[in-house]
């Protein structure tokens, strides 16, 4: 099996109608059989969905992924950090004895579908911030938690400072075993959910500065409110969930008696305080499903989802909570066309667009995410 970014020109592939797509993508699976796993974000596009063998939050595709015995190769519709992970994990050493030495190859279908949220924490950032955080403070009473939605290299660096990963379904039980082991946290990319899940923890928003990666002097901040702080909290965002706006919310209350308000912690403050539920992804499609028929619900999360929960309950009234659109740009880019390509060219024998964590990133980030998993159980 050969690895190349591109052996099959892509080109032909835009050239296929949808239905051609789907019945290369089919045959390509019946040929590959259950050496391949297609893992399907909640966020895709529903005729990448309809592929999916798998499908699910990021970690929990990544782990189901590598708890597979046949799989032997991953094609993770999703983005650049989640595919990151999927390596990680099915590839840990463990993993590989298990599968006499085999290594999974991980193919993420257009190598541009990255996470504009994760690229606001750049690991030479992160770690200039802990410099200067180090001349302020004692950092060894400090801990870093990374989002999951986070580059390896910035797992890594939680692995080798005694930090942890979170997700968005445990952030509060991560937050709780970090407090109890030190005295402060340093929490990235996220700063919504950093902040959401630290005030229901009776943190306030005094004891947060926000650490701004652009500002050359401690984050835009003062000596005094680094010495004060509880939580320093990085300057990034979801661009989707960043759009929702606690005037949306007061609209459809307005005009819809009984609705409820469902969101996901990535929200502002102002939409998550007011907000009747606030949940990760998982959260939120298991709330619906639990509802009885005739509930009202206006959902601030991803489009796709929300559209995709909209035709699964139609004993539901469901409403997207932004007047804008709102879906995740870089999950939009896998398409058909890029599965089908990625698809094909391992029947063919070659491994395009592989994601290979360097030994020693993954070796820390392994470290991080594994003291994540002791936390939640």
């Amino acid at each position: 099996m050969s690895v190349a970014s591109q052996a099959i020109p892509f080109a032909p592939y835009r050239e296929f109608s949808n239905d051609a797509l789907c019945e290369r993508i089919t045959d390509a699976k019946r040929k590959l059989g259950s050496s391949l796993l297609i893992l399907g974000h909640h966020y895709q596009q529903d005729e990448v969905i309809e592929h999916a063998d798998l499908t699910g939050d990021s970690y929990q595709l990544s782990k189901m992924a590598a708890d597979s015995l046949d799989c032997r190769y991953i094609v993770f519709c999703g983005v650049h950090f989640m595919a990151e992970t999927a390596d990680i994990l099915a590839n840990r050493e463990e993993k590989l004895v298990a599968r006499d030495g085999i290594s999974i190859p991980v193919v993420l279908p257009d190598m541009a579908a990255g996470c504009s949220m994760a690229d606001m924490a750049a690991i030479r950032q992160v770690e200039s911030a802990w410099k200067q955080l180090s001349e302020v403070i004692d950092t060894e009473d400090m801990t870093p938690v990374t989002y999951i939605n986070s580059a390896a290299s910035l797992k890594a660096f939680c692995g080798r400072h005694n930090g942890i990963v979170c997700t968005s379904s445990n952030a509060k039980a991560v937050l709780d075993w970090a407090f109890a082991k030190r005295k402060r946290v340093f929490f990235f990319p996220d700063q919504h959910l950093g902040r959401n899940t630290s005030l229901k923890m009776g943190i306030t928003n005094d004891q947060m500065p926000i650490w701004n990666p652009h500002e050359e002097v401690l984050g835009g901040n003062t000596k005094e409110s680094i010495e004060q702080s509880r939580v320093v909290l990085w300057k990034g965002h979801c661009s989707v969930h960043q759009m929702f706006q606690a005037e949306h919310v007061h609209s459809f209350r307005k005009r819809i008696d009984g609705i409820k308000i469902l969101v996901h912690p990535e929200c502002p403050q102002e939409v998550n305080d007011i907000a009747d539920i606030s949940g990760s992804t998982s959260k939120i499609i298991e709330t619906v499903r639990a509802a009885p028929a005739g509930t009202k619900w206006a959902i601030g999360t991803e489009l796709h989802l929300v559209n995709r929960l909209k035709k699964e309950h139609p004993e539901q009234e469901i409403h997207f909570l932004s007047p804008l659109v709102c879906m995740c740009a870089t999950m939009y880019r896998i398409d058909l066309a890029h599965l089908c390509w990625s698809v094909e060219n391992l029947v063919n024998g070659t491994v395009v667009n592989q994601i290979k964590v360097k030994e020693d990133i993954a070796k820390w980030s392994l470290v991080a995410l594994e003291r994540m998993l002791t936390v939640s159980k």
